[in-house]
């Protein structure tokens, strides 16, 4: 199947709203991992659209693509959201497996998964939640549903900007179908009104929260590999005469083939990885690139615009692995390497550039790099392979920790001050520092207030109306001479190489099977769209019985019983699973939850759309289900019997007896295990109080379903 079907937005908000309520979290995102600023600093940073809380949000990927994907991402920290790209061809073909990150990432799809209006709807609709959760501190306790906000957050943790992601074509951009995408993020008033309606009376006080209507008015220019420099130029230009602060996304083969492979190769030791000739000799060259940038920021000064560069897109390699189908002669690779060579290019372009463009970044960044990254003058800092790993979006917890430490053993209080000295030794950095205030002349009092202890911040304060200018001279200056090092760094140490990378995730040879694995749940939060997920068995075996009919009725026959041994089981939500394989690398079972793990369907229609596969739609009193192509249902009815419809013949069954009724031909065998099976998904699921599945949209917020 490997489609994506979007949840209905009043199961999303009830799902969320329901998860945070019971202190569970919200989409699999534990509350231990919500992000807040600690006290004392300020992670805030204005950047070409805006300000946000922190200059960081996940890439263009599988992680904003849907709107429980943003939610997600929002909650461990994200305030620079970077949406999925979108294009015309919204119908691909795509392999699948598309994504294989063992320790490095590799991938195979394009853009959004989604038609462009599905997208747009997503995007609304993450937008909207964000929206709901930024409520708790902004507005008054009438949107807060208990007595108490559902998030604790930190004054102006909350200031968030969505960045739209277009490619691939000119023609494609200018099509209809994507400008009536770019309209609708800046203007999404007619979207936002009919879901704000669509809002469950259970939850009616939120009704009121001023939505935002304009999504966003920012984008990033995500082309083809191999996309030809005048095609990108115009398709620059044209952004810019929208009226849309504009990214360009650049390729790491700006460092030319000769450089290039001798960082890959010769530095990092990553000698299996071959980038054909073909991605030097079709992408643009480093004066091309240049000259683009140089037009292209002058263009966007005159019109008012912002307009800055991103490093880097990721790079082609030739497909020497066996994951993906062998008719994809190439795979696209991020991770540590892709870090090294597009680190190297940002630094070079901004030695370049200086502070005339923005700056946006996104390469193998990961805990260990992200407090570096921004002491570069990079910002935003996107990330996508590190997020697909064990953990998934809780991994985010662990970049703010380590950008914490490092500013507090610096004396740091926010960004600018974190540039300003940087990530080095401590008892070296203020010195450091210090020398580059003198080398930019700054005046004397600046220069005693530095030495004196006060923090960059504190300094630039003593120049009066003058401290913006000076602090920026004073930025400029570090962020060059961090780069400097950074450089140093990644091509005369083995940080990056091909001998550092972690291990990939073991796998001690045992099956996965329907109800039986190891049950680590790490499935669970690798899946970027939070597909798996998991459920409680109250029953320890599954009867296998028939019922045979004969001249006398209906006799029931046992075998021995299918062994359900552990309560705690894993399911996978097939409306959610674009069989990505995510989850499969990281399983230490074989076999892959996404393909062995019980598929449960959103709606009776993609069951019923899905014969291929195996799965369950769970009714308010119907459940279907489809064991090896064969098809089932069990209606419960108001006496506690279940009308059960089997292809050999449709019976009334007494559950407790199991006692079978109703008419067929003699010697007619009847599955009744099906029918077990049923009734204990039914049960199962129906327990799921918080999960998209299950979530019962119109309760009160306060309650819990009987039994949960």
């Amino acid at each position: 199947m490997a489609e994506l079907v979007p949840i209905p937005f009043p199961r999303l908000l009830a799902s969320m709203l329901r998860g945070l309520i019971h202190g569970e979290g919200a989409f699999d995102v534990p509350a231990k991992a919500f992000f807040r600023t600690p006290e004392g600093m300020d992670w805030s940073r204005e950047l070409h659209v805006g300000r946000v809380a922190t200059p960081f949000g996940p890439a263009a990927g599988p992680h904003a693509q849907m709107a429980q994907n943003i939610v997600m991402a929002w909650l461990v920290g994200a305030r620079f959201i970077e949406l999925k790209t979108v294009q015309i061809l919204d119908e691909l073909e795509i392999g699948r497996p598309c994504i294989d990150v063992p320790n490095l990432g590799f991938n195979i799809e394009w853009s959004q998964e989604l038609r462009v209006p599905q997208s747009l709807e997503e995007y609304v609709k993450g937008s909207m939640l964000v929206d709901i959760l930024r409520s708790q501190s902004t507005l008054s306790p009438d949107t807060w549903l208990l007595d108490r906000p559902l998030l604790d957050l930190a004054p102006g943790d909350d200031a968030t900007v969505f960045d739209m992601s277009v490619g691939y074509d000119l023609a494609g951009i200018r099509s209809d179908k994507v400008r009536a995408f770019l309209a609708g993020m800046r203007d999404a008033r007619a979207i936002v009104d009919r879901l704000r309606a669509e809002i469950p009376d259970a939850y009616a006080a939120l009704r009121e929260v001023p939505f935002r209507r304009e999504i966003s008015r920012s984008v990033t220019l995500s082309t083809f590999h191999g996309c030809p420099p005048d095609e990108v130029e115009r398709i620059g230009e044209f952004l810019i005469d929208e009226g849309v602060d504009t990214i360009i996304k650049l390729n790491p083969t700006l460092l030319g083939p000769t450089r290039l492979r001798a960082i890959l190769h010769d530095h990092l030791g990553y000698d299996d990885l071959h980038v054909p000739d073909a991605a030097f000799e079709e992408d643009m060259q480093p004066e091309q690139a240049f000259g683009i940038l140089e037009r292209l920021a002058a263009r966007a000064e005159a019109r008012g615009v912002g307009f800055g560069a991103k490093l880097t897109n990721t790079l082609v390699v030739e497909n020497h692995r066996d994951v993906f189908p062998k008719s994809e002669a190439r795979m696209y690779l991020s991770g540590p390497p892709l870090h090294a060579l597009s680190a190297t290019i940002a630094v070079e372009l901004r030695e370049r550039f200086g502070d005339r463009l923005h700056y946006s970044f996104s390469a193998g960044i990961e805990a260990g790099n992200f407090a570096d990254t921004l002491a570069l003058g990079l910002a935003p800092v996107t990330a996508c392979t590190d997020l697909l790993k064990k953990g998934g979006y809780s991994r985010a917890s662990k970049y703010f920790s380590r950008l914490h430490k490092t500013m507090q053993q610096h004396g740091a209080q926010n960004l600018d001050d974190h540039v300003v000295l940087g990530t080095g030794a401590k008892e070296t950095a203020r010195t450091d520092a210090a020398q580059r205030l003198l080398d930019i002349g700054a005046p004397a009092a600046m220069q005693q207030a530095f030495g004196g202890g006060a923090t960059p911040t504190e300094a630039a304060a003593t120049c009066g109306e003058a401290a913006s200018q000076w602090m920026a001279r004073w930025l400029g200056a570090s962020a060059a001479a961090h780069g400097v090092a950074y450089k140093r760094h990644l091509l005369e140490t083995d940080a990056y190489a091909k001998a550092k990378l972690a291990k990939p995730p073991r796998k001690p040879g045992t099956q996965l099977w329907t109800f039986d694995c190891l049950t680590c749940d790490i499935c669970v939060p690798v899946c970027p769209n939070d597909a798996n997920f998991t459920y409680h068995l109250d029953r320890a075996t599954v009867p296998v019985q028939q019922a045979i009919r004969s001249a006398d009725g209906w006799k029931l026959v046992d075998s021995e019983a299918v062994a359900a041994n552990k309560p705690h089981q894993i399911g996978n939500f097939a409306d959610l699973c674009n069989e990505c394989g995510n989850c499969d690398t990281f399983c230490p079972d074989l076999g892959g939850p996404y393909v062995l793990k019980p598929r449960f369907f959103g709606s009776l229609q993609e069951w019923q759309r899905w014969r291929e596969h195996d799965g369950f739609y769970i009714g308010d009193a119907t459940v279907h289900g489809r064991f090896e192509g064969v098809e089932v249902a069990a209606e419960w009815l108001a006496d506690g019997h279940v009308r059960y419809r089997h292809p050999a013949a449709t019976v009334v069954v007494d559950m407790a007896s199991m006692r079978v009724a109703g008419d067929a031909p003699s010697g007619t065998v009847l599955d009744l295990t099906y029918l077990h099976l049923l009734d204990t998904m039914r049960s199962a699921i129906g327990r799921l109080h918080t999960h998209p599945l299950a979530v019962p949209v119109d309760m009160a917020p306060t309650a819990l379903p009987v039994g949960a």
